[in-house]
């Protein structure tokens, strides 16, 4: 199967088998093809060239409905449903069972739906409203959805990116579940651990070209990595060795009622502590207060000797602090502008040229930024959208190291980014605390976490219940903390 867009070959003769009862994994650093591959496959794209075999049989699909109906479903990374209805309106929306005189049946879609869920081994309730369903609850949504309209090839893109170490568990179980009643299933994820956890054939991109297709039992981390990057990939947490100088963040007993209490901590420049836990101890929630987009209701932030007050990100980022916030698209770039004027969003007064703007004065320091973060593009000012999740997130980190902050703050830097990127974006980080900056790195990723922090704070349930030091951080250690079941 080809692709082109313009005169850029998105996909180059890839080939793909699928097999009923297989979970098959597509793997590829970011721009390997993947996304393209499955918009094909979705009905999205038609191919320039190459042929989609259904049961052996040659498929045309002239769009998403066709793909559907001939058995293909898509499971998002964040699913798309009716927030007001409820579940079983959200499945079978459009396609309602109807009772006499054209009316819903709405007995027989509730009990088509609680069959659905019976067949999944999940407990949601038909009646249940979309809204307020977490992300785990609507992809299973979605799954039921797709069986309604009896797939046999559901392709899962990046469907554990925000879920919890349980809601994974759950997915997979209802990933087994799906294969032992002869679906084929197409998984995409940067999170090697899974793959080889729960697919039994992996499909490597690379460059919109394919390069192998092979059992992952008898396959490494190592291997697979080896096919992805087309080169060895020495170091994937290039920690510098630095020592640690004067306290540049200090926070001191913060509380926000119902959300984090009494959290305090230090990070000195030259070093980056870890903030650790599970989804939901409150990571994120202490980095937007500290930051001043969220108010606290007591404690002390101090940045340089300085204290700040709460609720203002403007005088945090004038004491010299930055956020790298977890989620790029919605709190990080604008996505209708430019790479050059995200890059320029933090800097507008350096930029000045008395009451406007300067084109090249943005131009010149989003064009320094990008060769400083090896950044791919085509133009600066395409829009930030076109770009892969990797890039988009070295945008965002321009766009802060663009003011020379002093400490800056990153919350999940390589999710939903392939490993080359990953190794990218530690060397920078690592880089910068060899250069004297203070980060504080917020990651759901423990081998991260453990590779690349001179300090690991670990938070459960809205405190900090441990601080361990680099030498003494294991995966037990931290996670015994993380569940509250001991402290360093």
């Amino acid at each position: 199967m080809t692709k082109s867009f313009g005169a850029v070959s998105a996909l180059r003769g890839v080939s793909l088998e699928l097999y009923a009862g297989e979970a098959h994994a597509l793997a590829g650093e970011n721009g390997a093809g993947k996304s393209t591959l499955v918009k094909t496959l979705a009905g999205v794209h038609r191919p320039d060239s190459g042929t989609v075999l259904l049961h052996g049989e040659p498929v045309v699909f002239h769009g998403p409905a066709d793909a559907q109906a001939a058995g293909v479903a898509v499971i998002y990374q964040e699913p798309t449903l009716f927030p007001d209805l409820s579940v079983a309106e959200n499945i079978f929306m459009g396609r309602q069972p109807r009772a006499g005189l054209g009316r819903i049946d709405r007995r027989a879609m509730r009990a088509e739906t609680a069959a659905l869920f019976q067949r999944l081994g999940v407990g949601l309730a038909p009646d249940q409203p979309a809204r307020g369903l977490s992300i785990a609850d609507q992809q299973l949504v979605e799954i039921a959805k797709a069986l309604s309209r009896d797939a046999r090839v559901l392709i899962m893109d990046e469907p554990t990116a925000a879920l919890s170490g349980n809601e994974v568990d759950r997915l997979f179980g209802v990933v087994e579940a799906l294969r032992a009643q002869g679906c084929a299933v197409l998984f995409i994820s940067h999170r090697l651990d899974e793959i080889f956890r729960l697919c039994q054939r992996v499909t490597t991109l690379r460059d919109g070209a394919w390069i192998a297709s092979e059992p992952v039992e008898g396959l490494t981390h190592d291997d697979l990595i080896r096919r992805m990057v087309g080169r060895e990939l020495d170091a994937l947490y290039p920690k510098q060795d630095t020592t640690p100088g004067e306290v540049a963040l200090k926070v001191e007993r913060l509380t926000r009622e119902g959300v984090f209490t009494d959290v305090s901590f230090e990070v000195r420049r030259g070093e980056i502590a870890a903030l650790a836990g599970l989804v939901g101890a409150g990571r994120s929630e202490v980095a937007r207060a500290i930051f001043g987009i969220d108010r606290f209701d007591a404690g002390k932030v101090t940045v340089n000797g300085r204290e700040l007050p709460p609720g203002s990100p403007t005088a945090a980022m004038g004491a010299g602090l930055a956020l790298v916030p977890e989620d790029r698209r919605q709190q990080g770039l604008v996505m209708d502008m430019s790479i050059e004027r995200n890059i320029g969003l933090t800097g507008l007064a350096a930029l000045r040229r008395g009451p406007v703007i300067s084109r090249a004065a943005e131009r010149d320091r989003a064009r320094d930024w990008a060769l400083k973060l090896r950044l791919k593009f085509a133009r600066l000012n395409d829009g930030v959208g076109v770009l892969s999740g990797g890039n988009q997130q070295k945008v965002v980190l321009a766009k802060w190291l663009a003011i020379g902050p002093s400490v800056l703050i990153v919350d999940e830097p390589t999710r939903g980014i392939d490993v080359g990127t990953k190794a990218e974006v530690h060397r920078l980080l690592s880089e910068l605390a060899g250069q004297g900056m203070a980060v504080l790195m917020i990651s759901s990723d423990l081998p991260e976490v453990l590779g690349m922090a001179d300090r690991v704070l670990v938070m459960h349930e809205g405190r900090i219940t441990a601080e361990i030091p680099r030498e003494r951080a294991t995966e037990e250690s931290v996670m015994a903390a993380a569940t509250g079941r001991a402290a360093a």
